[in-house]
């Protein structure tokens, strides 16, 4: 009976290992969920046109993950704009971090933007590459 059970858990211990190796191989190829350490690796070492596709995927995500924290801290910064206690709050007042991280999540999303274009025109076989 321990025997059984021993080798049952080991069974279902492979099988587990296999689907997460298979899940992270999947994800690894749609972009989707890349580490920062494998995309500054495939940044490194990417020559094929389906792997700057995957670049320009993962770039294409984080633009809509800041393009939506700038929308939270839009919606932040107007509900703190509302209660705003005058000129004399003391530098910097709720409004103005607000602000600032409104302002910073649409800088970062203008950078992902810019990298997610030169990596879909890299996708592209036979397109002109522009040195930088």
């Amino acid at each position: 009976m321990n025997r059984n059970l021993f080798a049952t858990c080991i069974l279902a211990l492979a099988f587990a290992g296999v689907a997460s190796a298979q899940s992270a191989a999947s994800s690894a190829e749609t972009g989707a969920h890349c580490t920062k350490a494998q995309v500054k690796e495939l940044k490194r070492h990417a020559q094929a046109p389906a792997q700057y596709t995957v670049l320009a995927s993962y770039y294409g995500a984080q633009k809509a993950d800041y393009l939506r924290l700038a929308a939270e801290a839009k919606k932040e910064w107007v509900q703190r704009s509302k209660n705003d206690s005058g000129h004399f709050g003391k530098y910097p007042r709720p409004v103005d971090s607000s602000r600032n991280l409104y302002e910073y999540y649409l800088y970062k999303a203008s950078k992902t933007e810019t990298l997610q274009a030169k990596y879909s025109q890299l996708a592209v076989p036979n397109a002109p590459v522009n040195a930088e």
